[in-house]
């Protein structure tokens, strides 16, 4: 029997490892172990219950103010031992957190093979997303198995040295977790709210965005919902003081938006479903939103998901205010425009991407993702 840990410790690395770690528990062939890190303490604690996923292993290492400094040496001592009890035959990471580079280097420093979920994403600046970009280029150095979501991830790998035989197109397994999560009886006070109009989804949250950037970005988020009274938007404020204090700076005395807690895995994907569009500084939100044909501006200059631009689900908007203000405003008012991203292709999967890396790890015959043979 092949044991496999997970190793995860943000929220939105759990909404994408909570249905591997399902997928995994029904093969009788692989012992499943999870490990969290409580990089992100509640706001982990609340997807882990959505999915009803309880760890083996919980490393408790988050505090108040936590720099980055604070979680990579919090990280490294504490699994250290972990992965010395279980010793797994694959410790399974995700995407580019600190959480998942100190495991991965942790591992690489015990000689214990990795599979690194989400692997190849790219925008080559070191410092766009930070630390993100590094973080996911030092994890492909020592990986094993990489599985990348797309055909775009695999060949980045591919170009950068790694052997075509550890890579695996699976597709991106927030979409199985979609699945599993949009319920059509959803129901929630502000959404009842943003029936009235058109509901705008917004998240901002990004480190490189925090100071002039996001104000630049809510002052024209602003301007197009006081000149659009039809509009609902909806923002779950993030847990940083520094972007609480923005975002209330900014939107207070806004009528048609309401500034909320941050929302649970499942409330905040039946909101992203019934959105009319997405703005976000966020990544999974680039995946998630187009499966339901929901326009997304990138507010970023820069995004490691290329594939979501190239079909027209995504437009990278930057922080700029005014190519803000003037997507923003055209999506509201040109339906040929909208209609056109609406209605793009989502390349990131088809809701079986958990089963495809599980096939990988039994060592069953794989076969890719292609979203040219969709059914």
């Amino acid at each position: 029997m092949k044991k496999v840990m997970l190793v995860f410790g943000t929220r939105p690395e759990a909404v994408k490892m909570c249905p591997l770690v399902l997928e995994l528990k029904k093969r009788a062939s692989i012992e499943t172990v999870v490990c969290v890190t409580a990089q992100h303490r509640e706001m982990l604690d609340g997807v882990l219950a959505a999915f009803g996923v309880v760890p083996d292993w919980d490393l408790d290492i988050m505090k108040d103010r936590q720099t980055l400094f604070d979680i990579t040496v919090n990280i490294l001592n504490s699994i250290r031992e972990v992965l010395e009890k279980e010793r797994p035959d694959v410790v399974l990471v995700q995407g580019d957190t600190s959480t998942a580079f100190v495991t991965a280097l942790a591992c690489f420093y015990l000689q214990i093979p990795v599979g690194h979920v989400e692997a190849g994403l790219r925008t080559y600046d070191i410092y766009s997303p930070y630390p993100e970009e590094f973080n996911r280029e030092a994890i492909s150095l020592v990986a094993r198995y990489s599985f990348a979501p797309t055909a775009l991830a695999r060949d980045r790998l591919l170009a950068e040295g790694r052997k075509p035989e550890t890579v695996y197109v699976t597709g991106n397994t927030v979409i199985d977790a979609m699945r599993r999560t949009v319920r059509e009886d959803f129901t929630h006070p502000d959404l009842e709210w943003a029936k009235q109009g058109k509901l705008i989804f917004i998240t901002a949250h990004r480190r490189e965005n925090l100071g002039e950037p996001m104000r630049r970005m809510f002052r024209a988020i602003r301007k197009v919902l006081e000149e659009h009274p039809e509009c609902r938007a909806v923002y779950p404020v993030h847990m940083n003081p520094e972007v609480r204090k923005i975002a209330e700076e900014e939107f207070g005395g806004c009528a048609n938006i309401r500034l909320i807690e941050p929302l649970s895995v499942f409330e905040c994907h039946n909101f992203e479903a019934r959105s009319f569009l997405c703005l976000t500084d966020s990544g999974g939100l680039q995946e998630e939103c187009p499966g339901w044909g929901v326009p997304v501006l990138v507010m970023r200059d820069t995004t490691e998901r290329p594939e979501g631009v190239e079909a027209g689900t995504l437009r990278l908007v930057g922080t700029d205010e005014k190519t803000i203000y003037r997507a923003f405003t055209e999506l509201l008012e040109d339906e040929e425009v909208y209609a056109g991203m609406a209605h793009a292709v989502n390349p990131y999967g088809d809701g079986h991407a958990c089963e495809r890396i599980a096939d990988v790890l039994e060592g069953k015959p794989f076969v890719p993702w292609d979203p040219d043979e969709r059914g």
